[in-house]
Protein backbone atom coordinates (compact mmCIF):
# COMPACT_ATOMS: atom_id res chain seq x y z
CA UNK A 1 0.00 0.00 0.00
CA UNK A 2 1.25 3.47 -0.81
CA UNK A 3 2.46 5.42 2.23
CA UNK A 4 -0.13 8.20 1.76
CA UNK A 5 -2.98 5.67 1.76
CA UNK A 6 -1.51 4.03 4.85
CA UNK A 7 -1.31 7.43 6.56
CA UNK A 8 -4.92 8.20 5.65
CA UNK A 9 -6.09 4.86 7.06
CA UNK A 10 -4.22 5.40 10.32
CA UNK A 11 -4.68 9.13 10.99
CA UNK A 12 -7.57 10.23 8.74
CA UNK A 13 -5.58 13.40 8.10
CA UNK A 14 -3.82 14.45 4.90
CA UNK A 15 -2.29 17.64 3.55
CA UNK A 16 -3.71 19.31 0.48
CA UNK A 17 -0.80 18.03 -1.63
CA UNK A 18 -1.39 14.48 -0.42
CA UNK A 19 -5.10 14.71 -1.29
CA UNK A 20 -4.21 16.04 -4.75
CA UNK A 21 -1.90 13.04 -5.19
CA UNK A 22 -4.69 10.60 -4.36
CA UNK A 23 -7.12 12.40 -6.68
CA UNK A 24 -4.67 12.12 -9.57
CA UNK A 25 -4.09 9.06 -11.72
CA UNK A 26 -0.76 7.99 -10.19
CA UNK A 27 -2.26 5.30 -7.97
CA UNK A 28 -4.58 2.71 -9.51
CA UNK A 29 -8.26 3.59 -9.20
CA UNK A 30 -9.00 0.17 -7.71
CA UNK A 31 -6.40 0.60 -4.95
CA UNK A 32 -7.84 3.90 -3.71
CA UNK A 33 -11.37 2.46 -3.81
CA UNK A 34 -10.32 -0.70 -1.97
CA UNK A 35 -8.75 1.19 0.92
CA UNK A 36 -11.82 3.44 1.22
CA UNK A 37 -14.00 0.34 1.32
CA UNK A 38 -11.93 -1.09 4.18
CA UNK A 39 -12.34 2.14 6.17
CA UNK A 40 -16.07 2.16 5.43
CA UNK A 41 -16.39 -1.36 6.77
CA UNK A 42 -14.40 -0.50 9.91
CA UNK A 43 -16.36 2.61 10.82
CA UNK A 44 -19.92 2.26 9.53
CA UNK A 45 -20.22 -1.44 8.81
CA UNK A 46 -21.88 -3.23 5.91
CA UNK A 47 -25.39 -1.80 6.17
CA UNK A 48 -26.61 0.37 3.31
CA UNK A 49 -29.17 2.90 4.50
CA UNK A 50 -32.03 3.49 2.08
CA UNK A 51 -33.58 6.96 2.34
CA UNK A 52 -36.79 7.56 0.45
CA UNK A 53 -36.57 10.66 -1.72
CA UNK A 54 -39.65 12.78 -2.43
CA UNK A 55 -39.06 15.54 -5.00
CA UNK A 56 -42.01 17.73 -4.09
CA UNK A 57 -41.48 20.82 -6.28
CA UNK A 58 -39.40 21.61 -9.35
CA UNK A 59 -40.05 25.35 -9.07
CA UNK A 60 -36.93 27.36 -8.18
CA UNK A 61 -36.18 31.05 -7.79
CA UNK A 62 -32.48 30.52 -8.54
CA UNK A 63 -30.77 30.41 -11.93
CA UNK A 64 -27.81 28.07 -11.48
CA UNK A 65 -26.09 27.46 -14.81
CA UNK A 66 -25.84 23.67 -14.40
CA UNK A 67 -29.35 22.87 -13.16
CA UNK A 68 -32.34 21.91 -15.28
CA UNK A 69 -34.69 23.41 -12.67
CA UNK A 70 -33.15 26.88 -13.15
CA UNK A 71 -35.60 29.77 -13.21
CA UNK A 72 -35.00 30.67 -16.86
CA UNK A 73 -35.63 27.18 -18.23
CA UNK A 74 -38.91 27.53 -20.12
CA UNK A 75 -38.85 23.99 -21.51
CA UNK A 76 -39.79 22.25 -18.29
CA UNK A 77 -43.25 21.38 -17.03
CA UNK A 78 -43.38 22.86 -13.54
CA UNK A 79 -45.16 21.20 -10.64
CA UNK A 80 -45.54 21.33 -6.90
CA UNK A 81 -47.09 18.66 -4.71
CA UNK A 82 -49.49 19.81 -2.02
CA UNK A 83 -48.64 19.07 1.64
CA UNK A 84 -51.27 16.37 2.16
CA UNK A 85 -50.09 14.42 -0.89
CA UNK A 86 -46.45 14.70 0.23
CA UNK A 87 -47.38 13.19 3.59
CA UNK A 88 -49.32 10.42 1.82
CA UNK A 89 -46.31 9.58 -0.40
CA UNK A 90 -44.14 9.34 2.70
CA UNK A 91 -46.73 7.16 4.43
CA UNK A 92 -46.82 4.75 1.49
CA UNK A 93 -43.00 4.60 1.35
CA UNK A 94 -42.73 3.81 5.05
CA UNK A 95 -45.61 1.35 5.29
CA UNK A 96 -45.06 -0.54 2.03
CA UNK A 97 -41.25 -0.39 1.71
CA UNK A 98 -40.22 -0.19 5.35
CA UNK A 99 -37.99 2.86 4.84
CA UNK A 100 -36.49 4.43 7.97
CA UNK A 101 -35.71 7.88 6.54
CA UNK A 102 -37.62 10.23 4.25
CA UNK A 103 -35.82 12.96 2.29
CA UNK A 104 -37.81 15.98 1.09
CA UNK A 105 -36.14 17.77 -1.81
CA UNK A 106 -37.24 20.69 -3.97
CA UNK A 107 -36.14 23.76 -5.81
CA UNK A 108 -36.24 26.96 -3.77
CA UNK A 109 -40.00 27.33 -4.10
CA UNK A 110 -41.31 30.22 -2.00
CA UNK A 111 -44.82 28.73 -1.94
CA UNK A 112 -43.65 26.42 0.81
CA UNK A 113 -43.61 28.77 3.79
CA UNK A 114 -42.22 27.80 7.18
CA UNK A 115 -45.73 26.99 8.39
CA UNK A 116 -46.42 24.72 5.40
CA UNK A 117 -43.09 22.94 5.79
CA UNK A 118 -43.55 22.45 9.53
CA UNK A 119 -47.01 20.98 8.86
CA UNK A 120 -45.42 18.49 6.43
CA UNK A 121 -42.56 17.68 8.82
CA UNK A 122 -44.93 17.02 11.71
CA UNK A 123 -47.13 14.82 9.53
CA UNK A 124 -44.19 12.68 8.40
CA UNK A 125 -42.66 12.44 11.86
CA UNK A 126 -45.82 10.72 13.08
CA UNK A 127 -44.60 7.76 11.01
CA UNK A 128 -41.65 7.32 13.40
CA UNK A 129 -38.92 7.92 10.81
CA UNK A 130 -35.94 10.23 10.46
CA UNK A 131 -36.47 13.22 8.16
CA UNK A 132 -33.98 15.01 5.93
CA UNK A 133 -34.68 18.30 4.16
CA UNK A 134 -32.96 19.52 0.99
CA UNK A 135 -34.69 22.81 0.20
CA UNK A 136 -31.95 25.41 -0.10
CA UNK A 137 -30.83 28.52 1.72
CA UNK A 138 -32.94 29.60 4.69
CA UNK A 139 -32.43 31.71 7.81
CA UNK A 140 -31.25 30.36 11.15
CA UNK A 141 -34.74 30.93 12.52
CA UNK A 142 -36.27 28.84 9.74
CA UNK A 143 -33.77 26.02 10.28
CA UNK A 144 -34.59 26.09 13.99
CA UNK A 145 -38.31 25.93 13.20
CA UNK A 146 -37.76 22.84 11.04
CA UNK A 147 -35.76 21.20 13.83
CA UNK A 148 -38.39 22.06 16.41
CA UNK A 149 -41.03 20.52 14.15
CA UNK A 150 -39.00 17.30 14.09
CA UNK A 151 -36.57 17.49 11.15
CA UNK A 152 -33.33 15.60 11.79
CA UNK A 153 -31.01 16.41 8.89
CA UNK A 154 -30.49 18.99 6.19
CA UNK A 155 -28.63 18.64 2.89
CA UNK A 156 -27.16 21.80 1.35
CA UNK A 157 -24.47 21.19 -1.25
CA UNK A 158 -21.80 23.89 -1.39
CA UNK A 159 -21.05 22.65 -4.98
CA UNK A 160 -17.50 24.11 -4.91
CA UNK A 161 -15.22 25.99 -2.51
CA UNK A 162 -13.64 27.85 -5.44
CA UNK A 163 -15.41 31.18 -5.03
CA UNK A 164 -14.71 32.32 -8.59
CA UNK A 165 -16.14 29.11 -10.05
CA UNK A 166 -19.15 29.42 -7.74
CA UNK A 167 -19.80 33.05 -8.73
CA UNK A 168 -19.60 32.14 -12.43
CA UNK A 169 -22.10 29.30 -12.24
CA UNK A 170 -24.47 30.46 -9.49
CA UNK A 171 -25.43 33.98 -10.64
CA UNK A 172 -27.04 36.23 -8.06
CA UNK A 173 -25.97 33.97 -5.21
CA UNK A 174 -23.29 34.33 -2.54
CA UNK A 175 -20.79 31.62 -1.60
CA UNK A 176 -20.33 33.23 1.82
CA UNK A 177 -24.09 33.15 2.46
CA UNK A 178 -24.25 29.48 1.50
CA UNK A 179 -21.32 28.61 3.76
CA UNK A 180 -22.98 30.53 6.59
CA UNK A 181 -26.11 28.44 6.09
CA UNK A 182 -24.04 25.34 6.84
CA UNK A 183 -22.92 26.98 10.10
CA UNK A 184 -26.52 27.83 10.95
CA UNK A 185 -27.67 24.28 10.31
CA UNK A 186 -25.27 23.08 13.00
CA UNK A 187 -26.48 25.82 15.35
CA UNK A 188 -30.06 24.67 14.76
CA UNK A 189 -29.16 21.14 15.86
CA UNK A 190 -29.56 19.45 12.48
CA UNK A 191 -27.20 16.90 11.03
CA UNK A 192 -25.31 18.75 8.29
CA UNK A 193 -25.08 17.36 4.76
CA UNK A 194 -23.23 18.97 1.87
CA UNK A 195 -21.16 17.99 -1.16
CA UNK A 196 -19.73 19.06 -4.50
CA UNK A 197 -20.48 18.94 -8.20
CA UNK A 198 -17.58 17.33 -10.06
CA UNK A 199 -16.76 18.76 -13.48
CA UNK A 200 -17.71 22.44 -13.32
CA UNK A 201 -15.74 24.47 -15.89
CA UNK A 202 -12.72 26.01 -14.18
CA UNK A 203 -12.70 23.48 -11.36
CA UNK A 204 -9.32 21.89 -10.64
CA UNK A 205 -8.08 18.89 -8.70
CA UNK A 206 -6.62 21.41 -6.25
CA UNK A 207 -10.03 23.00 -5.68
CA UNK A 208 -11.55 19.56 -5.12
CA UNK A 209 -8.90 18.96 -2.47
CA UNK A 210 -9.96 22.26 -0.90
CA UNK A 211 -13.56 21.02 -0.92
CA UNK A 212 -12.63 17.91 1.06
CA UNK A 213 -10.59 19.91 3.57
CA UNK A 214 -13.49 22.37 3.96
CA UNK A 215 -15.89 19.52 4.69
CA UNK A 216 -13.46 18.10 7.24
CA UNK A 217 -13.14 21.52 8.87
CA UNK A 218 -16.91 21.92 9.30
CA UNK A 219 -17.17 18.26 10.35
CA UNK A 220 -20.00 17.51 7.92
CA UNK A 221 -22.18 14.52 8.79
CA UNK A 222 -23.09 13.51 5.23
CA UNK A 223 -21.37 14.29 1.93
CA UNK A 224 -22.60 13.56 -1.57
CA UNK A 225 -20.77 14.01 -4.86
CA UNK A 226 -22.30 14.11 -8.30
CA UNK A 227 -20.50 14.26 -11.63
CA UNK A 228 -21.74 17.09 -13.86
CA UNK A 229 -24.20 15.86 -16.47
CA UNK A 230 -24.86 18.79 -18.84
CA UNK A 231 -28.52 19.68 -19.32
CA UNK A 232 -29.53 20.82 -22.83
CA UNK A 233 -31.60 23.71 -21.44
CA UNK A 234 -28.79 25.30 -19.41
CA UNK A 235 -25.78 27.51 -20.27
CA UNK A 236 -23.49 24.50 -19.67
CA UNK A 237 -25.22 22.35 -22.28
CA UNK A 238 -22.06 21.99 -24.42
CA UNK A 239 -19.44 21.35 -21.73
CA UNK A 240 -17.97 17.86 -21.22
CA UNK A 241 -19.53 15.51 -18.70
CA UNK A 242 -17.89 15.20 -15.33
CA UNK A 243 -15.26 12.49 -14.89
CA UNK A 244 -16.89 9.47 -13.20
CA UNK A 245 -13.64 8.02 -11.87
CA UNK A 246 -12.61 11.40 -10.46
CA UNK A 247 -15.97 11.72 -8.69
CA UNK A 248 -15.44 8.27 -7.16
CA UNK A 249 -11.89 9.19 -6.10
CA UNK A 250 -13.18 12.35 -4.39
CA UNK A 251 -15.78 10.26 -2.59
CA UNK A 252 -13.22 7.62 -1.59
CA UNK A 253 -10.75 10.16 -0.22
CA UNK A 254 -13.60 11.78 1.70
CA UNK A 255 -14.26 8.41 3.36
CA UNK A 256 -10.59 8.23 4.36
CA UNK A 257 -10.63 11.67 6.00
CA UNK A 258 -14.13 11.55 7.50
CA UNK A 259 -14.39 7.82 8.22
CA UNK A 260 -17.67 7.69 10.15
CA UNK A 261 -19.91 9.94 8.06
CA UNK A 262 -22.71 8.93 5.72
CA UNK A 263 -21.87 9.01 2.01
CA UNK A 264 -24.50 8.34 -0.65
CA UNK A 265 -23.92 6.50 -3.89
CA UNK A 266 -25.66 9.17 -5.94
CA UNK A 267 -28.12 8.74 -8.78
CA UNK A 268 -25.88 10.93 -10.96
CA UNK A 269 -23.14 8.31 -10.69
CA UNK A 270 -25.55 5.61 -11.87
CA UNK A 271 -26.77 7.85 -14.70
CA UNK A 272 -23.26 8.61 -15.96
CA UNK A 273 -21.87 5.09 -15.60
CA UNK A 274 -23.77 1.79 -15.79
CA UNK A 275 -23.52 0.17 -12.35
CA UNK A 276 -22.13 3.42 -10.95
CA UNK A 277 -23.87 3.02 -7.62
CA UNK A 278 -22.45 -0.48 -7.10
CA UNK A 279 -18.96 0.88 -7.80
CA UNK A 280 -19.57 3.72 -5.34
CA UNK A 281 -20.76 1.28 -2.66
CA UNK A 282 -17.45 -0.56 -3.05
CA UNK A 283 -15.46 2.69 -2.75
CA UNK A 284 -16.76 4.04 0.56
CA UNK A 285 -20.46 4.80 0.10
CA UNK A 286 -23.07 3.51 2.57
CA UNK A 287 -26.32 5.31 1.60
CA UNK A 288 -28.66 5.23 -1.40
CA UNK A 289 -31.73 7.41 -1.86
CA UNK A 290 -34.42 5.48 -3.73
CA UNK A 291 -36.85 7.83 -5.42
CA UNK A 292 -40.34 7.34 -3.99
CA UNK A 293 -41.92 10.29 -5.81
CA UNK A 294 -44.86 9.22 -7.94
CA UNK A 295 -43.74 8.56 -11.51
CA UNK A 296 -45.87 11.30 -13.10
CA UNK A 297 -44.00 13.93 -11.09
CA UNK A 298 -40.58 12.31 -11.16
CA UNK A 299 -40.07 12.74 -14.91
CA UNK A 300 -40.16 16.54 -14.51
CA UNK A 301 -37.62 16.79 -11.68
CA UNK A 302 -34.83 16.97 -14.23
CA UNK A 303 -31.73 18.38 -12.56
CA UNK A 304 -29.86 16.70 -15.40
CA UNK A 305 -31.02 14.60 -18.37
CA UNK A 306 -31.36 10.82 -18.44
CA UNK A 307 -31.69 10.37 -14.68
CA UNK A 308 -31.69 6.65 -13.91
CA UNK A 309 -34.91 4.95 -12.73
CA UNK A 310 -37.05 7.92 -13.83
CA UNK A 311 -39.78 5.65 -15.22
CA UNK A 312 -39.79 3.20 -12.32
CA UNK A 313 -42.49 2.97 -9.69
CA UNK A 314 -41.26 3.48 -6.09
CA UNK A 315 -41.58 -0.29 -5.47
CA UNK A 316 -39.58 -1.15 -8.58
CA UNK A 317 -36.88 1.37 -7.65
CA UNK A 318 -36.64 -0.10 -4.16
CA UNK A 319 -36.54 -3.73 -5.33
CA UNK A 320 -33.78 -3.03 -7.86
CA UNK A 321 -31.65 -1.35 -5.20
CA UNK A 322 -32.07 -4.22 -2.74
CA UNK A 323 -30.88 -6.65 -5.41
CA UNK A 324 -27.87 -4.45 -6.14
CA UNK A 325 -26.95 -4.18 -2.46
CA UNK A 326 -27.26 -7.91 -1.81
CA UNK A 327 -25.23 -8.75 -4.93
CA UNK A 328 -22.10 -7.32 -3.29
CA UNK A 329 -22.63 -8.97 0.08
CA UNK A 330 -24.13 -5.94 1.81
CA UNK A 331 -27.56 -5.58 3.42
CA UNK A 332 -30.23 -2.93 3.90
CA UNK A 333 -29.86 -1.08 7.19
CA UNK A 334 -32.61 -1.58 9.75
CA UNK A 335 -32.18 1.72 11.63
CA UNK A 336 -32.33 5.40 10.70
CA UNK A 337 -28.58 5.63 10.06
CA UNK A 338 -27.59 8.62 12.14
CA UNK A 339 -23.89 9.45 12.15
CA UNK A 340 -22.16 7.42 14.85
CA UNK A 341 -20.18 10.44 16.08
CA UNK A 342 -23.30 12.47 16.81
CA UNK A 343 -24.60 9.62 18.95
CA UNK A 344 -21.23 9.12 20.68
CA UNK A 345 -20.95 12.75 21.82
CA UNK A 346 -24.44 12.71 23.24
CA UNK A 347 -26.33 14.79 20.68
CA UNK A 348 -30.07 14.21 20.40
CA UNK A 349 -30.45 11.90 17.41
CA UNK A 350 -33.82 10.51 18.37
CA UNK A 351 -36.55 10.63 15.76
CA UNK A 352 -38.65 13.48 17.11
CA UNK A 353 -42.40 13.00 17.04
Amino acid sequence: MHSILAKAMETHTLSKNEIVFLLGNTLPFEEVCSVADIVRHQYVGDAVHLRGLIEFSNICKNNCCYCGLRRDNKNIERYRIEPEEIIQMATTAVQELGLKTIVLQSGEDMYFTTDKLCFIIQGIKKLGVALTLSIGEKTLEEYQAYRNAGADRFLLRIETTDKEVYARHDPGMSWEKRANCLTNLRKAGLEVGSGSLIGLPGQTVESLADDILFFKEIDADMLGYGPLIPHPDTPLKDVPKGDFELAIRVMAVTRLLLPDINIPATTAMETLCPDGQRIALQAGANVIMPNVTLTDYRKNYELYPGKSNTGYTPKKTYDELVKKIESIGRYVGTDSGFRVKRQAIGEDTTCRM
